[in-house]
């Protein structure tokens, strides 16, 4: 039956393509729902785009410090126009192919539960030709719909049709004045790339007392101290008290808490986002369709009968970041397969253990900051025996090589009764590739009577994890 599938995925972002496609290898019949663009928030107005912005402000960056390289200006034209061919012009015809190549029927519309393991399709909704199909899955339900942004309740700002993350990474011609409400990765990241790429009255605004208050405290400060030598204005402990923009598409006026009047061009929201939960039935199970899905570590949903319905990605709540959610996925769709065949379901691959580890996060603003693990203020929360070892990475060989006032520091905390790493953080240009040795040893628990032996090359940055150790004592 057309309508029948062994597994129906709604949300055809990072997360439910990997989730489908990998339940369609292993042979069971399956279906993914996309009101949008096939490929997801972050295939065209997230991480993608973004990083496509950043690139060259990095390696701008880079030039300047290097003596005898000299760098001929920024084409902004070029810069966009690439842009475009990073997000496939917002055309998500390829990535449509790539799914039904995959073997996953692909069906364009607003997916919504119905009831228990019957998921309605709506396609033209708010038109006279809107029409549903209503598919039903012999296994299982993945719900795969990822976040929205957040507009806070501040008066007038909704009415002034304030920018998100899509419009910023979208952007086709960029405003001279430029307002940023919060200090999180895209607030930092967008106004870093917008007042490189012309913003000149770049304005951050955060509510709090640093910047990315989720890592360590030293990486917000060096981001704020780097914004704020590029010529970004940045305002901490600050609130917008009030919004105004009379003309549609004029210029805005910003009520400041501590008293200053703003006038801009644009204003870019960046104060978090919440689970796409919302009229996607999830009343219809019996669960709260204004929070994230809770599910447990096989990315089962808790408190649905007979266990069909999954939740992976940003919906779930646990890990907003794409490579998460796509590791969710592998676990979910594993998961599902094992328990459709009737076999064990409870291999070690089968079971979501990097999350309460500690998720990789590269926020790639000029510091770029690199973490994975538990902070310093975490670890000693959750009651570990901690001992802290920092380095700057401006000091070993490889470091110096990256060119004048090249500088960072390495941070690793230590559980010192197991002697494995908890955390470690890397603020420094062109760091991220750093990580996932990080990534490997704290997932892992490897030791650092293990680590020593891992002798890095000379002279690379990766030396700075031979100095860490030193610091030790190793």
């Amino acid at each position: 039956m057309p309508d029948v599938f062994d597994v129906i995925v709604i949300g055809a972002g990072p997360a439910g393509e990997v989730a489908a496609g990998r339940i369609a290898a292993a042979g069971l019949s399956a279906a993914v729902i996309e009101k949008e663009l096939a490929g997801g928030e972050c295939s065209y107005w997230a991480c993608i785009p973004s990083k496509a912005l950043l690139r060259p402000l990095d390696l701008a960056g880079e030039v300047a410090r290097v003596p005898g390289l000299t760098l001929g200006g920024l084409a902004v034209d070029d810069v966009l126009a690439r842009r475009d061919e990073m997000v496939s012009n917002f055309d998500d015809s390829g990535q449509v192919q790539w799914i039904e190549s995959a073997g996953v029927a692909f069906f364009r519309g607003k997916g919504r539960l119905k009831g228990p393991r019957e998921v309605e399709v709506l396609s033209g909704e708010g038109s006279s030709s809107s029409s549903s199909l209503t598919l039903t899955a012999r296994h299982a339900v993945v719900v795969a719909t990822g976040s929205s942004p957040v507009i806070p309740p501040i008066p007038g700002l909704a009415e002034a049709r304030p920018w998100t993350n899509r419009e910023a990474t979208g952007v086709r011609a960029v405003p001279q004045r430029l307002l940023v409400i919060g200090g999180g990765v895209v607030g930092c990241e967008m106004a870093q790339a917008l007042h490189g790429l012309g913003a000149k009255e770049t304005t951050l605004v955060v509510r709090g007392g640093g910047l990315l208050e989720r890592v360590e405290p030293y990486a917000g400060e060096a981001v704020a101290r780097s914004l704020t030598e590029q010529g970004v204005r940045v305002l901490m402990r600050e609130t917008v008290e009030r919004v105004e923009r009379p003309v549609p598409g004029g210029e805005i006026t910003v009520h400041l808490g501590g008293g200053e009047t703003l006038r801009v061009d644009e204003i870019l929201v960046a104060t978090g986002r919440r689970a796409v939960t919302a009229d996607i039935g999830l009343s219809t199970v019996g669960l709260d369709d204004h929070r994230p899905v809770r599910v447990d570590d096989s990315m089962r949903a808790t408190g649905v009968e007979d266990g069909w319905l999954y939740a992976v990605g940003d919906v779930n709540g646990i890990s907003l970041l794409t490579h998460m959610g796509k590791y969710q996925a592998r676990v979910c769709s594993d998961v599902i397969v094992a328990r459709a065949k009737g076999t064990a379901d409870d291999l070690p691959g089968m079971r979501d253990l990097a999350d309460p580890i500690g998720s990789p996060q590269v926020i790639f603003t000029d510091p770029q900051v690199c973490a994975v693990g538990r902070t310093e203020a975490q670890a000693r929360s959750e009651g570990f025996d901690v001992r802290v070892v920092e380095y700057e990475m401006g000091d070993v060989a490889g470091g110096s090589l990256m060119g004048e006032g090249y500088r960072g520091r390495a941070k690793a905390v230590v559980d010192e009764r197991r002697r494995v790493l908890l955390g470690v953080t890397f603020v420094a240009p062109a760091a991220s590739d750093l990580l996932h040795g990080a990534t490997i040893a704290v997932t892992a628990g490897v030791s650092l009577d293990d680590l020593w032996h891992a002798v890095p090359a000379f002279p690379t940055v990766s030396e700075v994890w031979l100095r860490l150790l030193e610091a030790y004592g190793m």
